[in-house]
């Protein structure tokens, strides 16, 4: 029986739970605060030893250290057989993605092509949150004009943002009942495929996502996950309600993924599908060669 390609993240609370039985879970990788550099090697060994292959989301709001860690234990353990990705998506959005790639990673696909769908999926991952202030919103690159800010004082203030695919930024109203909704504003343009919405309560006491957006978005089902702890300080708030939508449906991610072109990567010889292999980041196709500099012509 192949063993799975593993899915490593960096934070428990990055681990949605498994949609079926045949789902595995995802590998931990404790940060330096957690696990000293013996004990990170030990740990990454382990998993190698048991799977073969690891494909580790990387976000870019890790910490340095973070980082730093994961690049030193792949060098020190000198192997080819570790994709440190670099995912950029909110903090609940990486969580989804972990789960569609555990989800396909029990499929027939090898390690260079699990951890080339790392690439291909964000574009079917919707990505926002319901924000309560957007004073200090600086990762999502949406216009917060001067109205916005001051209006972020307000307690009753709520905003509704988009940070994946498309940058989105509306302000809600309130109707005649209290209840905060795009009155005056545009709801998020939502995805024209089957979805399911996970969304995860900080402290805003909201249910617009679940009775406004869900409903709006046509979502075919709805899960509540716990906060992950890095979201207040990736949105800038802990007033928020995060929220994630992606295709649930292991036979649709796998015909998405098996429905593009394979390639060999030209360096480490590991399949690929997209522009750039997953583990030893070689592009496709070779740089083109340097253009010859141009000579003055001699005078006769």
């Amino acid at each position: 029986m192949r063993v799975p390609t593993a899915i490593a993240v960096t934070s428990a609370d990055l681990v949605l739970p498994a949609p079926d039985r045949h789902t595995p879970g995802a590998a931990l990788l404790h940060p330096p605060e957690q696990l000293d550099l013996e004990g990170a090697l030990a740990e990454t060994g382990a998993v190698l030893e048991r799977h073969g292959h690891l494909v580790a989301l990387v976000p870019p709001w890790l910490p340095r250290s973070t980082v730093q860690r994961l690049h030193t234990v792949r060098a020190i353990l000198e192997t080819d057989r570790i994709a440190l990705l670099g995912i950029d998506l909110p903090p609940l959005g990486t969580a989804l993605l972990a789960r569609q790639l555990r989800q396909l990673s029990v499929c027939d696909f090898s390690p260079g092509i699990i951890a080339s769908a790392a690439r291909l999926l964000p574009h079917y991952i919707y990505a926002g949150a319901l924000l309560g202030s957007v004073a200090k919103l600086d990762r999502v690159r949406v216009p917060v004009g001067l109205g916005a800010h001051a209006r972020s004082w307000s307690p009753s203030a709520q905003f509704a943002v988009m940070a994946h695919p498309k940058p989105h930024l509306a302000k809600l109203g309130t109707n005649s009942q209290g209840a905060h909704g795009p009155r005056g504003a545009v709801l998020p343009a939502g995805p024209e495929f089957a979805t399911h919405l996970t969304f995860a309560r900080g402290q805003l006491a909201s249910d617009w996502v679940t009775a406004e957006l869900a409903p709006a978005w046509q979502v075919q089902g709805v899960l509540e996950n716990p906060l992950p702890a890095s979201s207040p300080g990736w949105w800038g708030t802990p007033k928020l309600v995060e929220f994630a939508a992606g295709i649930p449906d292991l036979s649709v991610l796998y015909q998405l993924v098996a429905s593009v072109r394979r390639e060999e990567c030209r360096w480490c010889g590991l399949e690929l599908i997209g522009d750039r292999c997953g583990f030893c980041a070689a592009p496709l196709t070779a740089p083109p060669p340097p253009t010859p500099a141009r000579t003055a012509r001699s005078r006769p």
